[in-house]
């Protein structure tokens, strides 16, 4: 893998290694997210029960469309059009064509880069067993 990849490389030119490097591992993309009906989501600090929340990991990343359906496999493609990604999402700022912040494992070589820059899920997301699936809106957190 090239050492700086994500910026020699468009979105769309990169290995799947190099995809999967992209993920800093905030956890932010397992968290239910709601749509009101402008298109605004908004997002709950449920997390979905195959996430690892201290670890911000999916306990069941290679399995996880046939464990969870409504799970999507990241694709170049979907990086350029889900508003929902989060704005520090390396998906989504190389699909804008920004560059990755100085926290980000690729850049900082500290896996645990999303956690101490605050903006991983591990401090605050909660399991979906512990959730009222049915009443969201009461865990939505503000400015995701």
């Amino acid at each position: 893998m090239d050492r700086n990849f994500w910026k020699t490389k468009s979105i769309d030119e990169l290995s799947p290694d190099e995809w999967e490097a992209l993920c800093d591992g905030c956890g932010r993309c397992c968290l239910y997210k709601l749509e009101d009906e402008d298109g605004n989501f908004y997002y709950t600090r449920v997390a979905c029960k195959f996430l690892d929340i201290p670890n911000c990991r999916c306990t069941s990343y290679e399995n996880r469309r046939q464990v969870m359906p409504s799970c999507i496999a990241l694709t170049p493609e979907l990086a350029h059009s889900l508003t929902w990604l989060p704005r520090t999402c390396a998906y989504r700022l190389l699909a804008l064509n920004e560059n990755l912040p100085d926290w980000h494992p690729l850049i900082s070589k500290d896996n645990q880069g999303a956690q101490k820059a605050g903006i991983s899920v591990r401090d605050f997301a909660i399991p979906e067993g512990d959730a009222d699936l049915d009443n969201l809106e009461k865990d939505i957190i503000d400015d995701y």
